[in-house]
């Protein structure tokens, strides 16, 4: 493919990741950040979950910088499995408008609906039913369910809850759990922040700790662990969402937590908490792009923090 076909015209994408150029003119979106070791490049072809939007007759994803759709029947960026169900997508008989995550899990694909308009049509229902998917829910409320979503980690089978975050590909959460676990060795005890459905946290053997998901629940934007909770623990894992975690690198620097090992789905933030980890005794020592997100201005930051 020379180019994808949608591409300036939905706005999926800010480069066309089929472009020879792509790799050096996302480079640029680092701006003034410097890794210290070369990006990790992330196939396209491989994202196993978008966030479509519909309205009455139309599914898709909005035109760049405007709420008009651009009907997508096939995107160049997602799994055979998602483009497969694509155009049964555009068929339903969609009432009112909204979003639509489309996931492929380990058995099966799931898509969650979530809308302004609180009901269904019985049309639309009959219609839902006749889609090759495993869960399909509208606000939450279920209108198809043959078998519980999986999700694997290595070999640990977990539920997937319906609107989950999950990485965006499974070589790219393979290749950040191998990155954890290479800089984790050594380390006998390790706190998993923010760990979600436990990417790294069965890996680690670690503490997970976040709101939903396998670890403890616990709101870390409010109640980050504080000093003496994180006595018990040599080594910190965080991968929060993209508002960061302030609050918990305030309470990182008054500790004895020697290594943070830091994973970043937004650039501007870990900027921020950096600056509050090396202005207060910690040494950025490995800082690796990944680009999670082919065609986006977003990349995935690794990196790790010592004192």
């Amino acid at each position: 493919m020379s180019k994808c076909p949608f591409f300036g015209k939905c706005g999926g994408c800010k480069y066309d990741f089929t472009s020879p150029e792509y790799k050096s003119e996302k480079l640029k979106s680092l701006g003034k950040i410097t890794p210290t070791h070369s990006p990790i490049w992330i196939d396209s072809g491989t994202r196993r979950r978008a966030d479509f939007c519909f309205a009455p007759n139309q599914f898709g994803f909005f035109e760049t910088r405007t709420k008009n759709i651009v009907n997508i029947d096939k995107c160049p960026n997602l799994t055979d499995e998602i483009n497969q169900i694509l155009p049964l997508m555009h068929k339903l008989p969609w009432c009112g408008s909204g979003s639509c995550l489309i996931t492929q899990c380990d058995n099966g694909i799931d898509i969650a609906i979530t809308s302004a308009v609180p009901y269904f049509t019985p049309e639309f229902r009959t219609a839902a039913l006749k889609l090759p998917a495993i869960r399909i829910t509208w606000n939450n409320q279920v209108i198809k369910y043959t078998q519980q979503p999986i999700v694997h980690f290595d070999d640990q089978a977990i539920e997937y809850p319906s609107n989950a975050f999950l990485q965006p590909s499974i070589s790219g959460a393979d290749k950040l759990r191998t990155l954890v676990q290479q800089h984790a060795a050594g380390h006998k005890k390790i706190a998993d922040l923010f760990c979600g459905l436990g990417n790294f946290t069965f890996a680690l053997g670690a503490d997970g700790f976040d709101i939903v998901g396998t670890g403890t629940k616990r709101d870390l934007f409010k109640h980050p662990l504080t000093v003496g909770i994180l006595k018990q623990y040599d080594c910190v894992v965080m991968d929060p969402p993209r508002a960061g975690a302030k609050k918990q690198c305030i309470e990182l620097t008054h500790s004895d937590i020697k290594k943070v090992i830091y994973i970043s789905c937004n650039p501007q933030t870990w900027q921020s908490d950096s600056q509050i980890l090396t202005s207060n005794g910690y040494k950025l020592t490995t800082l690796i792009p990944v680009d999670q997100f082919a065609g986006s201005t977003h990349w995935e930051l690794f990196s790790v923090f010592e004192k």
